[in-house]
Formats: structure tokens, sequence, C-alpha cells
């Protein structure tokens, strides 16, 4: 039966999450931001709170959070900063290949790593030239004995400056698009594990963006996550996974737009009256308001199918493709109510609008959820 009630464990997680925000996170966005300044304290402090690693089973120490819970706390986190959320969420993205195929060894020894004390992991999948295209990652590996070898350069990778150990992908030589590509897990002082550069990106700058690069990195059996060769479909099941939370964010940032907007909205006048009078402004409020509704229901409705054992592909892109692109178009409106002042630094909506244009880019960029999306709709499905 479909329903809308929280339980009383959500209620509660929701409502410490919002505590936290507006305590922890709100004061220092705009700081860490103008200084791409990694926010250590804040994800310590999360640690400390539960807020992190929210997914991983009881059985290994873990909350156990389902999906739908976990994408309700990520809301009230991106509601003081998506990129904060980033970063909170790049564990449990990490962590979220182990989940679906690591041996038992693998998920004792990792997930009691990120339980243990407030560490970070990186999932180090994208490439320079393979992004959204999974299948065209160029990172190879060839086996000596029982031995892998790796060799290769991935980008645009959450956490990767920081992380403690990397899940990552590489294909076998002599293979090519999604066959022969296996995933690992791998510790980042591994010889042979390098850090590049961090990026200066737009927005989202809490969190740490860099290179993670292989050179002839030597790894065994035990750092095979599930069977060789199964490394594409771990990937897209991941991603399955994980974007209802990049709808969750996106919901995140929609409900700061509106909230900031309705009440810059209501002080600002022109003409005499508050702006909030104009009809121009009142339709613009209205279709805050209508985004956030639709991108909650899709992200709820992903993740519920996720809890109930039917993890449906295409309900995930439907809630990140429009999550991501109604929270773009709202941040815009947001800006655009606040006018001059909305272009300053002064208010966090110029914020807002560089955070959320980054939705739209990564785990699938929203042209490519529009691929897997036609590829049902034609498909007769």
């Amino acid at each position: 039966m479909i329903g809308f009630d929280y339980t009383e464990e959500q209620q509660q997680l929701m409502d410490t999450a919002r505590d936290f925000t507006r305590k922890e996170i709100i004061p220092v966005a705009g700081q860490l931001d103008e200084e791409g300044a990694f926010p250590t304290d804040i994800c310590n402090k999360a640690w400390e709170t539960g807020l992190m690693n929210c997914e991983i089973p009881e059985a290994y120490g873990g909350i156990g959070l389902s999906c739908l819970s976990h994408c309700l706390m990520l809301e009230e986190i991106s509601f003081g900063c998506v990129g904060i959320n980033t970063t909170v969420a790049g564990n449990s993205l990490a962590s979220m290949p182990l989940i679906l195929a690591g041996s038992e060894e693998q998920k004792r020894e990792y997930f009691g790593r990120l339980l243990g004390k407030p560490i970070f992991a990186a999932y180090a999948c994208s490439e320079p030239d393979a992004g959204s295209d999974v299948a065209g990652l160029k990172t190879r590996y060839r086996k000596v004995g029982d031995e892998f070898i790796l060799t290769g350069q991935k980008r645009w990778i959450t956490n990767g400056g920081k992380a403690d150990f990397y899940t990552t992908f590489a294909r076998a030589e002599g293979t090519d698009r999604h066959k022969g590509v296996t995933c690992f897990v791998l510790d980042r002082s591994t010889p042979g594990v390098s850090v590049g550069k961090k990026e200066n990106k737009m927005g989202q700058r809490a969190s740490n963006t860099t290179d993670v690069l292989f050179d002839e990195v030597k790894l065994g059996k035990k750092n095979v996550v599930g069977a060789e060769g199964e490394g594409f479909k771990i990937a897209m099941r991941t991603f399955d996974r994980t974007r209802p939370w990049i709808a969750a964010g996106a919901a995140g940032v929609i409900r700061r737009c509106l909230e900031e907007s309705r009440a810059y909205s209501l002080e600002r006048k022109t003409f005499g009256v508050p702006i909030a009078q104009h009809q121009a402004i009142q339709f613009m409020l209205a279709e805050m308001a209508i985004a956030y509704e639709g991108t909650r229901l899709l992200c709820h409705k992903a993740a519920w199918s996720i809890d109930a054992g039917k993890v449906d592909s295409i309900v995930s892109s439907y809630a990140k493709a429009y999550g991501a692109d109604a929270a773009m178009r709202v941040a815009t409106d947001a800006v655009q109510i606040f006018g001059g002042y909305g272009y300053t630094k002064e208010y966090p909506v110029e914020k807002l609008m560089r955070d959320a244009k980054l939705l739209q880019i990564y785990e699938g960029t929203s042209q490519i959820q529009r691929m897997v999306i036609a590829r049902h709709v034609l498909g007769g499905k």
C-alpha cells in the first residue's frame, strides 16, 4: 500500500540532520566555498552524529539506513550546502560496490575502517575521456600470475585527495567497451597510486575533486570486487542505487532557493509594495514549489523501489534528470528574484546557482539520462 507518512525513526533522522545543517553547515558554507576549503571539521562532527556511511549494513556495524531514509537525510544536508553533501555521500558511493558485490573479507575490512574513525573513501570511475560513458574507460590491467597490474588515470574523483581507499574500475588488456571491466578496491598507500591536481571548480567548492593515477599498481585477488569481468555491471548497479541521492541533493537545493526567495520577496519593495505582490514573482515562486514537490516525489519513488527490492533504473534516471534540471532552473530564477543582489556573494543564491550546475553533470549527465529513458520508451516498456 502506498503511503506518504514518515516513520518515527525517519522523522528523528530528518530532525537531526536539519538541526545539524543549521548549526554546523549554513554558518560556514559561504566561507568554505570562497576558500575552496575541505569541510574536515564538519565531516568529523557528521561522523560522530551518525550522518556518514549510513547505508553500511547493521551486520558490519553500520546503521543500515534504507535508500529512502538516506535520501531524506541527504536533502537536509544539501539544504545547507550540496558540496558538503557530495563529500558526505562520497563515502557511501565508494562503499556501494562493496555492499552490492564485495566479499565478506572486503566488507569487514573496509566498512570497519569507515566506522572505526572519520576517514574518507572515493569511487574512482570517471576518466579524462570517459565520464558518463563508463564502457569507454581506458584504465587497463594485465595479469601476471595471480597479480593484476593497473595503469591509468581517473578524473573528477570526489574525495580523491582525501581518500583512505578507492573503489575503481579497469579493463583487461585486449578487451573493448563493457567487456572485460573489473572492479577493484585498493588502499591509497598502495605503491604506484598517486593523487593529481585538485580541481578549481565553479561550484561545490567544498568538495575535494582530483585526479587519481595508477602506475603499474600491483593488486591481488583480494582486491577484486565481485567476479573478474563483471565490473561494468557493478558500476551500473551502483548508479541505479545512488542516482536517487542526486535527486535528494537537488530537492535540498530547490527548497533552499524557495525559502530564500520567499523571504526576500516579502521584504524587498518595488513600486511601493513587496515584490511578492507582483504576479511575475508569484509565478516564479509557484514554479519553485512545483519543482520541489515533483523532485521529491520522483526521488522517493526511486528510493522506495530500491528498498522494495525492485531496483528500477528508469525511475532513478527520471529522478536524477528531472531533479537536476529543476534545481538549475530554480536556482537561476532565485538569482533573478534577488536581482543585482543575487549576483553578489552577499546573498546565498549565487552559490546555489553555481552548486546546482554540477547536479546536471555528475553520475551521468542529464543528456545521458534522457538517452537511457528514450531507449526504454522506444523499447515499448
